[in-house]
């Protein structure tokens, strides 16, 4: 009886689990190696941030003055270079007396793509504002109607053709990767090899040799007299490039499904194509948002390679405003830097955004 009364000792309270020093002390402080770690980082913090402040920041000239560059080469950064050549990278080669279209254009394809990410914008309707919104960055930029001054697809460049290239790629590209997923699951052998063989052919070679053969060799296969533009074309080479990529991250999502849901909805008397687009193919792609965001990421990176087919997009844009200007071509490094910034905060966005909808998902599945 005397033991069955034995009082608990006392517990001491419990560690208050939120706010910035738990999580220092559970993810940089939690064992010994996790300590040394962060004091190693720490140390080598300390050694290296104060020269690159004062490399960047104390000594650097932000004036566009070529002079005074010069003079802190070594010692500083010159951002001078950005604010004298900043029109020239964000806009290529388009016409500068008409680069409102091209600010105009730029800010209605980001603020499409702000809204497509808006969940109270997840409406039908929004298919419908992308093709106004598609077709009226299309009259901006290229002109010809309304009053607008023509301008060539050869002179579009810059920050608005990165923009084009890497929306209307993922875009095109999506909805045949489902396609070829789905291929590749058929039960009907010619469409299964069919898709095989167009995933593995176009896996099978680099970017670089798709863009060559969509701007030098397609042209030789089209009727004499007939031309197709050049952005046309690249447009086409990403597009079929990455729905190769992004079939196989599809086709993971759909092995992950259990087959007894498929089994299921033949009892219920669902057809085939009834049981994928309302059972199978909604869960698969939820599976598979972190992989697919990180297929745009790749497909908006990849943009940069068009420049070896003569569009001069961001990175192809920066090397035209430098290496013809010898006073400002040694500063190309700050170029670059600004340039990588900017990739820098559209991937950043894009990956937290993924995070955002991994997180909806899995709240719609706990409720």
């Amino acid at each position: 009886m005397a033991d069955a009364l034995r009082l608990i000792a006392p517990r001491p309270a419990p560690v208050h689990a939120d706010g910035p020093f738990t999580w220092a002390r559970r993810n940089l402080f939690g064992d010994w190696r996790s300590t040394a770690a962060t004091m190693a980082l720490i140390g080598l913090a300390l050694c290296v941030l104060p020269g690159i402040v004062r490399w960047a920041l104390l000594d650097a000239v932000f004036a566009p003055d070529a002079a005074a560059c010069q003079a802190a080469r070594g010692s500083g950064a010159c951002w001078g270079v950005v604010a004298e050549k900043y029109r020239l990278i964000l806009f290529g080669r388009y016409p500068f007396e008409q680069q409102w279209r091209a600010v105009a254009a730029t800010v209605l394809m980001l603020g499409m793509l702000v809204a497509s990410g808006v969940r109270r914008f997840w409406r039908p309707r929004l298919a419908v504002l992308w093709v106004l919104g598609l077709a009226g960055f299309l009259v901006l930029i290229g002109g010809g109607v309304l009053g607008l001054a023509p301008v060539r697809t050869e002179a579009w460049g810059g920050l608005p053709l990165t923009l084009l290239l890497a929306t209307l790629s993922a875009a095109c590209a999506f909805p045949l990767a489902v396609l070829l997923a789905l291929g590749r699951r058929s039960r009907l052998p010619a469409i299964r090899t069919l898709c095989v063989l167009y995933v593995e052919l176009i896996r099978g070679v680099p970017l670089i040799s798709v863009l060559f053969m969509a701007s030098f060799m397609f042209p030789l296969f089209l009727p004499q007299g007939m031309t197709l533009d050049v952005l046309a074309r690249v447009l086409v080479g990403i597009s079929l490039f990455a729905a190769a990529y992004m079939a196989e991250t599809v086709r993971g999502g759909l092995q992950a499904i259990p087959r007894g849901q498929v089994e299921a909805a033949a009892a219920l008397g669902l057809r085939g194509w009834q049981t994928q687009l309302r059972i199978v193919l909604p869960q698969a792609l939820a599976a598979v948002v972190p992989a697919l965001v990180n297929n745009f990421i790749g497909v908006f990176k990849d943009t940069s390679l068009v420049t070896i087919v003569s569009l001069y997009e961001l990175t192809g844009a920066l090397g035209l405003a430098l290496n013809s200007d010898v006073e400002w071509r040694p500063f190309k490094v700050e170029a670059y830097l600004f340039v990588a910034s900017l990739y820098c905060v559209c991937c950043f966005a894009m990956s937290r955004y993924s995070l955002w909808v991994e997180r909806q998902i899995g709240a719609s599945r706990r409720a």
